[in-house]
Formats: C-alpha cells, sequence, structure tokens
C-alpha cells in the first residue's frame, strides 16, 4: 500500500473523534477527550489499557464498522488533535466533587452512566451534569458511590454514629462537619486524626468516613516513605486516608500542611530537557493511630482530633460492612439533606482561627442543628496546643519566662540575647545540659519560635519581629487576662 493510501488512516479517526468527542486543555497544558453529552473527561496521552481515550477510540471505530487502525495512524491522529486542543480556552477537571454553576456543588458519584449529584440551594437531586458546566476527571482511585436514598428524616446520620465508637458527642459533631466540607470543593478542611486505645475501632471507622466520599473501594493506605509518593497518591483521589502513624517525620508533616491547605509541586517532564509540569493539590486527608509523637505546631493548627472508645460487644468483619453497604445510601442521603440544611443559614465567620472556612462551617452546623461544633473545634485546638507545648521545652520555657514578665510590657532583645537568657533559664542553678534540638544559634531559635507564634498566642504570650537603627530584635510580651480571669485570680 502507498503512502498516500496510508494518510486517509489519520484524517478517518481524527474526523471521528472530533465529531464525537469534545477536547479541551487545563492550565498544566494536559489536553482532555470529553464524550458529547457526558461530563467525564480522559486526558488523551493516557497509556493505560483501561477506560483510555485510546482505547475508547479504537473500540468506537471497530463497533460502528470503520475497521481496526494500526498504532502509527492513532498517534499520528491524536498528535493533530491534541495540537488543535492547545489553542482552545483553559478549562478545569475536578476529582469528585466540582463547583457549579449558581452556587451549586456537584458529587460524582463515579458512575459509567455519568449520574451525578446535584447539590443546589434548597434541595439536591441526581442527573448528568452538563458538560460545560462539570469535567469529571477518572482514575483508578474513584469508586463508585450508590444513589443516595432521598426523604431519609437523619436516619443516616444515626445510622452512622452507631456503627462508629466515637467517644463523645463533640467527636460525632466535628466527624460530620468533615464530612460536610468534604462536600466542598473550595473549602479546606483540616484532617481527622482517629485515635483511641488498641481495638477501639480506629482504622474501621476511617474506612467508614473515606467510603461515604469514595464508595466502598475507598481503603485506608500506609504513610508513603517520601514527599514524592505521597503526592502521587493525593493527586489521584479526592480523599487520602493514612492508616496506624507511629511517627511523623518533619518532612511528612509539611507535606501534609500542604495537601490540607493546597499547593503546587512543579517537576521536569519525562523524556524532556526543560519542560515542566505542575501538580496543584488541596485534598480532604484522614489518618488513624494511637499516637504520632511531638506534633509540630503548624500541623496541629491543621489537625481535627477523634477519639474512640472500644467497643462493648464485637461484631465479625463481614457483619459490619454488609450492614454498612446496605446503610450507605441512607448514611449518603442523609448527609446530602443536611448539607443542604446547613448551606441555607448564615453564621458569623470566627476571624481568630486558622482554618477559618472550616470554623465558618461549624458555625453554619451550629445554627442548623445546635450541636455545638465550633466550640467542640476551639476545645480541640487547646488540647492540640497543650500537646504541642507538652512535646517542646522551648516553648515551656518561652512560657515560664513569661510569667515573670509585667502583662502588657514587651521585652525586646536580639535573638542571641533571647537564647542566652532562655538557656541560662532552662540549665537552671544545677546547670542542666541542654537537650537534643535546642536552638544553638540566634537566627535557629528565631526560626523555633516562628513556628511557635500561634501556639504560644493561644497561651497569651506574643511574639513579634522588628528592627531599629541597632539591629533586628525578637519582642515577646505577656498579654494581659481579660477581666473576667483576672477577677477569679483576685
Amino acid at each position: 500500500m502507498s503512502e498516500e493510501e496510508k494518510n486517509p488512516a489519520r484524517e478517518v479517526i481524527a474526523n471521528y473523534a472530533q465529531e464525537r468527542f469534545r477536547y479541551f486543555r487545563t492550565a498544566d497544558g494536559t489536553v482532555y477527550a470529553q464524550r458529547n453529552g457526558q461530563p467525564v473527561a480522559r486526558p488523551i496521552r493516557s497509556q493505560g489499557t483501561t477506560g483510555s481515550h485510546r482505547q475508547e477510540l479504537m473500540v468506537g471505530m471497530f463497533h460502528d464498522g470503520l475497521g481496526v487502525f494500526n498504532g502509527t495512524a492513532m498517534k499520528e491522529a491524536l498528535d493533530l488533535i491534541e495540537a488543535l486542543a492547545l489553542s482552545q480556552d483553559v478549562q478545569p477537571v475536578h476529582l469528585r466533587v466540582a463547583p457549579g454553576f449558581h452556587g451549586a456543588t456537584w458529587l460524582d458519584l463515579g458512575r459509567n452512566d455519568g449520574q451525578s449529584v446535584h447539590i443546589h440551594p434548597g434541595d439536591w437531586d441526581i442527573t448528568v451534569p452538563d458538560p460545560h458546566e462539570v469535567r469529571w476527571r477518572r482514575t483508578q482511585l474513584t469508586g463508585e458511590l450508590p444513589l443516595p436514598a432521598k426523604d431519609t428524616d437523619g436516619k443516616g446520620i444515626d445510622l452512622l454514629l452507631r456503627l462508629c465508637n466515637f467517644a463523645t458527642a463533640e467527636t460525632e459533631c466535628l466527624a460530620l462537619a468533615w464530612l460536610l466540607g468534604c462536600l466542598e470543593p473550595s473549602v479546606p478542611v483540616p484532617a481527622p486524626f482517629l485515635t483511641g486505645p488498641q481495638g477501639a475501632g480506629k482504622s474501621t471507622a476511617g474506612r467508614m468516613l473515606v467510603r461515604i466520599i469514595e464508595g466502598m473501594s475507598g481503603d485506608l493506605r500506609h504513610a508513603p516513605k517520601d514527599e514524592e509518593n505521597l503526592i502521587a497518591t493525593v493527586a489521584a483521589g479526592w480523599v487520602t486516608a493514612l492508616d496506624n502513624l507511629s511517627h511523623m517525620t518533619p518532612d511528612l508533616s509539611d507535606a501534609m500542611c500542604r495537601i490540607v491547605t493546597g499547593a503546587e509541586n512543579v517537576k521536569r517532564a519525562l523524556f524532556t530537557d526543560g519542560d515542566v509540569f505542575r501538580v496543584g493539590y488541596r485534598r480532604p486527608l484522614l489518618m488513624t493511630g494511637i499516637d504520632v509523637g511531638v506534633i509540630r505546631p503548624d500541623l496541629a493548627e491543621r489537625l481535627l482530633p477523634l477519639r474512640l472508645e472500644r467497643p462493648s460487644v464485637r461484631r465479625t468483619e463481614a457483619e459490619l460492612w454488609a450492614e454498612f453497604e446496605e446503610a450507605l445510601p441512607v448514611i449518603l442521603g442523609s448527609l446530602l439533606d443536611l448539607a443542604v440544611q446547613v448551606r441555607a443559614v448564615e453564621a458569623q465567620t470566627p476571624t481568630d482561627l486558622r482554618m477559618a472556612d472550616f470554623a465558618h462551617l461549624c458555625a453554619q452546623l451550629d445554627t442548623a442543628t445546635g450541636l455545638g461544633a465550633l466550640a467542640a473545634y476551639r476545645a480541640s485546638l487547646d488540647d492540640l496546643n497543650d500537646d504541642v507545648i507538652e512535646g517542646d521545652l522551648l516553648a515551656q520555657t518561652v512560657l515560664k519566662h513569661a510569667t515573670e514578665l509585667t502583662a502588657g510590657a514587651p521585652e525586646r532583645m536580639t535573638s542571641s540575647e533571647w537564647l542566652n537568657t532562655l538557656s541560662r533559664l532552662y540549665s537552671g542553678e544545677e546547670c542542666r545540659p541542654m537537650p537534643k534540638g535546642w536552638p544553638t544559634t540566634g537566627k535557629v531559635l528565631s526560626d523555633r519560635l516562628k513556628r511557635l507564634q500561634p501556639t504560644l498566642a493561644a497561651r497569651g504570650v506574643l511574639i513579634d519581629w522588628g528592627r531599629t537603627k541597632q539591629g533586628r530584635y525578637i519582642e515577646i510580651t505577656r498579654r494581659p487576662a481579660p477581666p473576667a480571669e483576672q477577677q477569679q485570680l483576685g
């Protein structure tokens, strides 16, 4: 066959593809294919053997009687389609949840027919979204959710709380607030840390919370050894759940902070000299474990401790999961009912908490149901501050020094002078040796204090930095006690 006779194969594939699919690019330059009338989008460069766009084209042309084309013709046709799509407007793709028109939110049920949950002001329903409004990205971690039940009258919430072994009512309302946050595509939510004694069902409860959002295929995973593997896991799913954490390295702690509040990673593209690709991510994160040791202050502000207790009656795994799978449509329906109810109310946004969006969600939940989620969230952060202080000798020493300060009167020194002052205070008259990890220079001390600044501020000790003609200084101030507390002290 001559070369002139081979050329039409590329044209046949390209024409077939453009008639049946819509092609667009995302902000990172990836070109996606979206079948006409369907919301699911697949990257055209995917080499996967299950559900790839290349496979879609091959199967479609075979069924439509156009025959089977060789790989060269398919590659050349896709090269042309990709080049044409790069001139189109940038459009986003979403995993599991997506913003819609007019303040609505979509939840991907992971179904082949594209049916999704449309959460809009006043109600929710199940429909296939307009492909121009929502473009779903699917991965191997995208499990299928059952069709949620309507008119549950809140029964699903009671079923969920009965299946989990949450220790207190405060823990229950925080778990509900986190689940509601997972349905919000633009709200960063703190990472629940399920803790409790051995045998409390931490892993089981964690799986249940994840599977409400990710389907029955959702599961817990071991913590990756490095940030690169963690990012790969996070990028492929909506909720990332890490099981049985017993230790948290500084690098893993920093990576978790970025996952919760959002960040972007840039890497060199494979098989190129200078091209790069960007991976942006902000995902709900969940962890389980008995104790992870010392918690860094920046991570503590992004955690949501959920304590569990040992169940009085044990059940087999088969019985428990059969009941959960049967109840999942009702649980999901009740959660959607609650989401509509919560979004319909107005509440004041707390301005003193770092995760302000989640705090506002807790305030809305309280207004809608009277549960007391915001007070529980504040109490959990207070407990985490105690954990940070108990694990940090420098924080304890600064608080000890602050007790000797006059309230409202700042004390200024250079970082080196503060290091000498705090070191002498820690050593005491018995001249104890400095512990491992104690700052060795003024610069190291200043960096440590910046991490501890929010934790110490929660205990009434304010730290600030400034500069005069003589040089830079660090200022420590003990905040005056509020009038009520002063009366109690009096």
